[in-house]
């Protein structure tokens, strides 16, 4: 996201080479057998920012959809940003080790050693009015100039959210994890059920699902960014 006055802004940094050594010993070893993972380096955000021509020293804000290590696995990439967060999403995570932690999705060594003096969590009294069309409890402002508007999206993870945005083409709404393919909002395709094993909350996950499906039949203007969807990869390329 290019903010006029903040400059390149980050939403979640993906994965990194940082994720194989935050993963080596057990038990987060199990964590990469689960997902086995490459990371090509042309597919890292440090490399993708750098061939966009965007020093790493310019990204001052990232903003965490939420903490599971896919998207957290590059925020030791950026040693001058500040994060920006739901504060439950970090809550329920920062005191889990061991199993726990792997069970939640988490590796606590992606997470620099002053990450809690540069976290800016979201202030949650910094809420707006949406159009009544929008399905979504609650807007936050995440700069205070309406510019970058967070929305709840639980379920997939605690405190997660997404981020609704205009850009000189069109709008966008990033949904992190709270559908994995464009073709699911499309056709109100709901994951299969074992899914809900890698889930936080089922119930949540369907209430945020079905918002961002009905979001998506008010507002076809919206580009519908969900993070692990190969099509807008593909798109975007």
């Amino acid at each position: 996201m290019e903010h006029p006055r903040l400059g390149p802004i980050l939403f979640d940094t993906g994965y990194s080479e940082r994720f194989f050594q935050a993963a080596s010993r057990f038990p987060y070893s199990l964590y990469r057998k689960a997902t086995p993972v490459s990371i090509p380096e042309r597919e890292t955000a440090v490399y993708q920012l750098k061939e966009a021509g965007i020093k790493l020293s310019d990204i001052k804000y990232v903003v965490l959809s939420h903490l599971h290590a896919d998207h957290i696995a590059g925020v030791c990439d950026f040693p001058e940003a500040s994060f920006i967060y739901l504060k439950a999403a970090y809550d329920k995570m920062k005191h889990r080790r061991g199993l726990a932690a792997v069970r939640a999705g988490f590796l606590p060594d992606l997470l620099p050693s002053d990450f809690e003096e540069r976290s800016l969590p979201i202030d949650e009294q910094q809420g707006i009015s949406l159009p009544s069309s929008y399905p979504f409890e609650r807007g936050l402002d995440l700069f205070g100039d309406g510019s970058v508007i967070a929305v709840d999206l639980p379920g997939h993870a605690v405190g997660q959210i997404g981020v609704l945005l205009h850009t000189e083409d069109q709008p966008y709404f990033l949904c992190a994890d709270a559908v994995w393919s464009s073709r699911a909002y499309r056709e109100s395709r709901p994951p299969h059920w074992l899914a809900g094993l890698i889930m936080d909350d089922r119930r949540q996950y369907q209430e945020s699902f079905q918002r961002i499906c009905e979001f998506h039949k008010q507002h076809p203007e919206y580009r519908i960014i969900p993070s692990h969807c190969s099509e807008v990869g593909e798109s975007l390329k």
